[in-house]
């Protein structure tokens, strides 16, 4: 339960635990998320202790002492995104003491260092067919792998969505399930025709009673426990690679490649950035927009139709 602080404390290390069960509370972020956002902090407090203060406080925290924390990041050789994400867990720190009234540092006054603008990796149809078609689906594994590459592209689930569904979420006359994403968002995501036939072959095939939809077969026979069995999302980035490979894909796809390749192929066929956006579960449609480069070649035959010199 969150504890809640009825007289401004400035203990540094006690702040940034109230702030975490806030991000689990309040927030309902997943675990990972805490994890990352404790570390981040962590690094923070640590390095004003070493700076000098045994005991660091909510003062300690300034726009010198932030730049002096991010030249100790830079040193340690870390990306630009990696830093990035130290000062965007700072700030949201930041931010949530301030709507507490506590007087700190405006989160405002720290910027988040830019990395370089990275294309983002999506496969075109050819190269989504061909590594669909790799599973061998007259084996349970190779089934069970062919689903979950189909409902990948099918329905931009991230990898820890995916491997988090049971079998009753399924519906195959629907084509359609409840998925809660990221900040606890609770979106519907559509089954394509296309997966139907595997997806129902494979919970044919299925002879345990376990609830998760994709298992560990290795785990199967050795425990009784829903989610000891229940397949990883490493597990799952694995099989990916391993397909990928033996496709002999240019791209170096990953199950969120297969999210990408969703987003543009849903909008180099015509369908609008707000629905996308819906069917991915982003919170702003910012984050929908940064596939709007598949659109390109619409804009150069707008180009080519309407511009005089092409007359």
């Amino acid at each position: 339960m969150l504890r809640y602080f009825m007289d401004v404390d400035k203990d540094l290390r006690k702040m940034v635990w109230n702030f975490l069960e806030h991000l689990e509370v309040e927030k309902n972020l997943s675990p990972l998320t805490i994890r990352n956002y404790k570390h981040y902090l962590d690094e923070l407090v640590k390095f004003l202790g070493d700076e000098g203060r045994s005991s660091a406080g909510l003062d300690d925290i300034t726009v010198e002492s932030v730049r002096k924390f991010r030249l100790e990041l830079v040193r340690r050789q870390l990306k630009p995104v990696t830093q990035g994400y130290y000062v965007i867990a700072i700030r949201s720190f930041l931010r949530w003491l301030a709507k507490k009234g506590v007087s700190v540092l405006a989160a405002e006054k720290l910027d988040v260092p830019k990395g370089k603008d990275k294309s983002l990796k999506f496969l075109n149809e050819k190269q989504v067919n061909r590594l669909l078609n790799q599973p061998l689906t007259s084996t349970e594994k190779g089934l069970r792998d062919r689903v979950i590459l189909e409902l990948l592209f099918s329905t931009g689930l991230r990898v820890s969505e995916l491997v988090a569904l049971n079998r009753q979420q399924i519906d195959l006359k629907s084509r359609e399930f409840g998925v809660v994403g990221k900040g606890g968002r609770a979106r519907v995501v559509f089954i394509s025709k296309r997966v139907v036939p595997y997806l129902g072959r494979y919970l044919a095939r299925r002879r345990d009673k376990f609830k998760p939809l994709f298992v560990n077969f290795k785990k199967r026979n050795l425990v009784d426990d829903d989610e000891s069995v229940r397949l990883s999302a490493r597990s799952v980035q694995r099989m990916v690679k391993v397909y990928v490979r033996l496709a002999k894909l240019p791209v170096e796809a990953t199950p969120h490649t297969l999210r990408h390749s969703l987003a543009t192929d849903l909008l180099r066929s015509g369908a609008d950035l707000r629905s996308v956006q819906e069917i991915l579960g982003h919170k702003n449609i910012a984050s929908t927009q940064v596939y709007t480069h598949v659109t390109d070649v619409h804009l150069k035959a707008v180009h080519e139709k309407f511009h005089r010199g092409n007359k």
